[in-house]
This record gives structure tokens, sequence and C-alpha cells, in this order.
């Protein structure tokens, strides 16, 4: 290596799979790095110093899909020596030193409790040039005090818990997570200032089940109290929370959405399946009636919210009738979006050693209508839209097509993605009333337009903007700023010249 190589920072990829939990474990992965001296690589770099994949362990193709990602990297590996590669996330936890056995070439495993231990183990991988397997059996530290760089200038993922406690059949998220740990309330609402400070707009409270948050200090109405707490937060424009289970929803959190300003009436609530039958083979311990109960309640509070769902089709013992029953809830429920599945056999569940595995081409089928059902149902629940106005947070990444189409797009307040126009110039380059806003608006500021056309997955608003309103959160994503939010300093091993002493931490530090 020559001595400007040698000088230069080591450069890192984060690749992530999976949930929104993943996603916001691998902003903390590049807090971590960057924390120790590493730089992000650019997209178009095809061989950074540092590869790390965040693996999710869900679905029965993760594996598959993993093993070739490595086989990719192995041959560029071997042409750059002192390349690593990591692999964390819970299908790093669920394989172990299993991952290192098929890949030799992998430098760092590490799992789910332990992602701050990265820079350590790439560090003694380095010096030792053997692979580091660290997995442990609970948390090291809480997530949540770590570094971490957010990827988004106007919202922002907080973690309030992780781990499960609930023991669904399909699942193998409790035995990868662990049981739930919840964060005190403060540490949280400290996180949220810290970004709010930063510019962000938009907070989405995490966990994997966020309604038995509580369950550590005994107070099942914790929930609905960080909710309202959420909105004495001054520039806090929107909050939205994921995952809840029905079984833990009360009636305080639904009070809590509906009288707390900021907080957005949308509502993630899984189904998984209409079938009671099912829904008990599943151990999920609600039933059928009990969830519509529940949107009833929530609609009867929020005539304007948007719910959206997940579901499974093909469980073991599904029968057509069982399907029968999952499309009638859909039809009753009218879900604004809902995230699909095939049942995946995982190893490790209780499904996957129930009699009554479905054959491939029964699932398939069942999916297809399931898919054709829920479409109908949200293009017939977008088409009400037409013509209503729409307050739309402008995003990144969302509008696949925007460029093309000249038109932006974002999210509106109850989370359906719209595709907006900035206007049509006249013979005099303006825009009537907003003016010219081609090249103004900038992603996390804040349009207000009229929806002109619905799609069963997006809403178009193809006239003028009603109004612009720029944002901290624009003036970042201009200056291509992302938030940071510093974490507990944990003496990690740096890479090249010290850094400068950070500013004290406001608050987000948890102990």
């Amino acid at each position: 290596m020559t001595t400007a190589a040698a000088s230069s920072p080591r450069t890192y990829q984060v690749r992530t799979y999976g949930c929104q939990m993943n996603v916001h474990d691998s902003e903390r992965i590049s807090g971590l790095l960057e924390q120790a001296g590493y730089v992000r690589a650019a997209e178009a770099d095809d061989n950074p110093d540092v590869v790390v994949f965040n693996t999710c362990a869900v679905r029965e193709n993760a594996d598959n899909r993993l093993y070739g990602n490595l086989g990719h990297l192995r041959p560029v590996k071997d042409k750059h020596p002192g390349m690593q590669i990591a692999v964390g996330g819970c299908l790093a936890q669920k394989d172990r030193g299993d991952i290192v056995r098929k890949a030799p070439w992998v430098d760092v495993v590490f799992g789910t409790h332990n992602i701050g231990s990265l820079p350590v183990l790439l560090e003694r991988a380095r010096h030792n040039a053997a692979a580091e397997v660290e997995i442990l059996e609970s948390l090291d530290v809480f997530p949540s005090t770590l570094p971490t760089r957010r990827e988004s200038t106007y919202a922002g993922w907080v973690s309030i818990s992780v781990g499960c406690n609930n023991t669904c059949t399909f699942c193998i998220v409790p035995s990868l997570r662990g049981k739930e740990k919840d964060r005190r309330p403060g540490d949280i609402l400290s996180e949220v200032r810290a970004l709010v400070d930063e510019g962000v707009l938009e907070v989405t409270l995490l966990g994997q089940n966020v309604n038995s948050y509580g369950v550590e200090f005994g107070d099942r109405y914790a929930f609905g109290k960080l909710l309202r707490a959420c909105g004495d937060i001054d520039g806090l424009e929107r909050v939205r929370f994921t995952s809840p289970h029905p079984k833990d929803f009360t009636d305080d959190v639904i009070a809590a959405m509906a009288e707390t300003p900021n907080v957005c009436h949308s509502l993630h609530m899984p189904l998984q399946s209409g079938s009671d039958d099912v829904l008990k083979a599943m151990r999920r311990s609600y039933r059928s009636e009990k969830y519509l109960g529940i949107i009833e309640k929530v609609r009867a509070a929020m005539p304007d919210a948007a719910i959206t769902t997940d579901i499974i089709v093909g469980f073991p013992g599904e029968t057509e009738a069982d399907f029968q029953r999952t499309l009638d809830v859909v039809r009753e429920a009218r879900f604004s979006s809902a995230f699909t599945f095939q049942y995946s056999k995982r190893p490790g569940t209780p499904a996957a050693t129930m009699d009554g595995q479905l054959p491939k081409q029964v699932v398939q089928e069942r999916y297809e209508r399931l898919i054709a059902c829920v479409e109908e149902i949200t293009w017939a629940e977008n088409k009400r839209l037409v013509g209503q106005p729409v307050e739309v947070l402008v995003a990144v990444g969302e509008g696949r097509k925007d460029e093309r189409t000249g038109r932006m797009s974002g999210r509106a307040r109850d989370g359906r993605l719209v595709h907006f126009a900035t206007g049509a110039a006249g013979a005099n380059g303006q825009h009537g009333a907003t003016g010219s806003l081609v090249g103004q608006i900038r992603p996390g500021d804040i349009v207000h337009t009229t929806v002109t056309y619905a799609a069963p997955h997006h809403l178009n608003a193809d006239g003028e903007p009603l109004s612009h309103r720029r944002t901290r959160a624009g003036d970042a994503a201009e200056a291509g700023r992302s938030p940071r939010t510093p974490g507990v300093l944990l003496g990690l091993p740096t890479i090249g010249a010290p850094a400068a002493a950070p500013a004290p931490a406001t608050g987000c530090a948890a102990h």
C-alpha cells in the first residue's frame, strides 16, 4: 500500500435488507463507522474498503440472497487487498459462525445485540488477519445510545423499544431480537428534540410492538402518554409510529392520536389473517371481530384515518374458507394499502413443522386474488380524494418517474404517496399566485396542492400548487447536510488522525 493510500481515510458502504428496524440500525452502523474515522463511499464506488451487510431473516430466500451477494464480492475482494466484509443483523444472529464457514472471505460477523462492537471487530480482524465472530444473547447497550448518521434531513426513526414478547408461530424475530426492552420516555423525547433541533419535521416512533411500550416499567398507558408528549415539542410537525399489535391496542392510544395535532391520522395495523382459526394457529391473541372493532373506533375518532396492514397468505392449514374470510375482512376494513406476503417457512419457528403446508401453486393463486381485492379497494379509497386539498412533505426517492414526468413526490399526512406538479409556467414564466416553483422546492419543504388523479398505490396532483413553504429541513437538504445524533462515547478505535472532541450531547444519550 502506498503512503498516500495509507494516509487516506478508509471508506465504507452499508447494504440494508428488511424492515424499518434494520434501516434505522444501518443509520447507527454508519454513525459508528464515521465516528471511528471511516468515510462513506460514493455510490459509484465498486470497491469500498469496508462493506457491511445488515441482513434480514424473515423471508425464506434471505439466506440465498446474502450468500449470493457475498459470492459476487469475493473476486472484488481478491483484487483489493485490505478490503473487509462484515455481516450483521438478524441473519447473522441466526447463522452465527456458519457464515464464515460458508463464506470464509467474510471478516466480521456481529449480531443484533452488539452493533456497537463493529469498529472494534473490524480493527481486530485487520490486526489478527482472521475472521471475528461475536454474537451476544442480550443487549450490550441500547442501540439508540449509539451515534447515528441519519439518511433523511426531514424524517427520522426513533426507537422506543427493541425486541418482542409475542410468540407468533410464523415469526423468527423474537428469537433474534430478544425480549422487549423499553427506553425511558425522557431519553426518547430527548432524541426527538435533538432531531427537531437539526430541522427534522417528521418522526416515526419505532418498535416491534409499540403498543406494549411501558411493559418494563409497569405503565400500560405509556405509549399514549408518549404520543401526547410529542405533541408538546415545538417544530415537530408529524409523528407516526410502527408497528402496533391489535392485542395491545387501547382506546387511550386512539384518543391520543385524535387529540394530538401533530400525530398523523395514519395507522399500520397488522391483520395477518381474517380467519379466526388461522389467527389461533398463528398464536395471534385477537380475532377478526376485535380487529374490526378497533378499526371502527379509529374511524369514529378520525374519519380521515388511512389504515394499512400486513397479510400472510398460505399459512399451514389455511383452507379456501379461511382465505375467503381474509378477503371479507379486507373488504370490510377498507385499507388504504396492504403489505401482502406468501407464507415463508422459517426453520426454528413452530409453523415450519406444522401439518398442512400448502403447495406453492395454491398459495400463489390465493396471493394473486388477494392482490386484486386489495387494489380494487385501495383504488376506490384513493378516488374519493380526487379534488381534495393535500399537504405534502416533499421526499427523496419516492417517485421513480419524477425526472421523466417533471413531477416531484412526497407523503401526505395520512401516509399516502403523492406525485405533484410544480406548476405550468405561462408566457411570462410565472405560476399564477405561487409564482414559478421549478427548482425552488426542496426535499423537506411543505407543499399544499389538490389531488387530480388516483391510482391504487398513489395520488397525482397535476395542477398548480396552492402554496409552498420552505423549511429548515429543506435548507439542510439544499446544503447537503445529514442530521447526526451523537449518542454515548464508547471509546471506539478510530482510523486515521483523531477527530476533534464532539459537542456535548443534547440529551439523546441514554444510560
